[in-house]
């Protein structure tokens, strides 16, 4: 009977430690289901590796350098789609605060070492994004399609003339007299 007894426990306990088995799922926000590998902090850490936390309703990720608002979380791909705070809906010269690229996670970065072992799991696929480079010119771009004009969309403190380029931005497609100023992914759906 009490051997029974402790492999019935041994069974829940074994559960409990696979794969978030036996949470229940957090909400915060529009982001409802929150489950493994992912959970809100205050629960418990076999709920999920990755700990989003909850700030005025929305779901927050800490991320090496900055906080990112979570937009979607697919659990069938296995991809959490994320947004930079300073990104305005509204505002079209708002620019992230943040700067995020698959360099970011490579394991060669001693301070986030916990963190990267814990990202080994899932693959990260660069076909899923590409990056929006924006640039500032000292006079403007005529005859090359690859750059376009930010109009009166985008409002630097510099002078000169704004352009968008979409894509990897190659030594051989940077104009004369333009400058980057931002470098920022996005999802290519």
């Amino acid at each position: 009977m009490w051997r029974e007894r402790a492999l019935i426990v041994l069974v829940v306990l074994l559960r409990q430690t696979d794969g978030g088995d036996g949470c229940s799922p957090s909400s915060c926000g529009k982001i409802t289901n929150i489950s493994y590998p992912f959970r809100l902090k205050g629960d418990p850490k076999v709920c999920g590796r990755y700990e989003l936390s909850c700030e005025n309703n929305i779901t927050v990720l800490s991320l090496l350098s900055g906080t990112f608002h979570v937009e979607a979380i697919n659990y069938n791909n296995f991809t959490i789609r994320v947004v930079d705070p300073g990104l305005q809906p509204t505002n079209c010269s708002s620019l992230p605060r943040y700067s995020l690229s698959p360099y970011n996670f490579t394991y060669s970065q001693s301070n986030f070492t916990d963190f990267d072992y814990a990202l080994r799991p899932y693959n990260y696929n660069s076909s899923h994004f590409w990056y929006i480079v924006f640039l500032n010119c000292s006079h403007r771009v005529n005859g090359n399609p690859k750059y376009v004009s930010g109009g009166g969309c985008m409002n630097w403190e510099s002078k000169g003339y704004m352009y968008a380029f979409a894509g990897d931005l190659l030594a051989e497609d940077l104009e004369v007299g333009c400058d980057v100023k931002m470098v920022a992914p996005t999802s290519r759906t």
